[in-house]
């Protein structure tokens, strides 16, 4: 990941966009992107760390309904779980 100020912050080359407790992977002008929800967290001394997050493969098409851009989802037990297999989706997706 890189960061600074005014930066955009990426994963594995693709950018990330947090609001609250939403995070987006990918960029809005390809066919897919990926929405990351915290569901659940825990303290760990200072900080909040997640414990329950949803992962899902949607298209951009803003055409399309928003329940129906779901493509694939899943849930994680931690954020690095679910980067994971959030990049893993968005590469094969985007290969098609």
């Amino acid at each position: 990941m890189t960061a600074g100020k005014n930066a955009i912050l990426e994963y594995k080359g693709r950018p990330l966009r947090r609001k609250d407790n939403i995070i987006y992977f990918g960029s809005m002008s390809d066919k897919y992107i990926i929405l990351l929800q915290i569901l659940e967290t825990k303290k760990v001394k200072d900080l909040d760390v997640a414990t329950k997050v949803s992962v899902q493969l949607q298209l951009t098409d803003p055409d399309i309904k928003s329940r129906d851009r779901v493509v694939k989802k899943s849930e994680k037990n931690s954020l690095y779980a679910a980067m994971d297999v959030a990049s893993v989706w968005l590469d094969r997706a985007l290969a098609q």
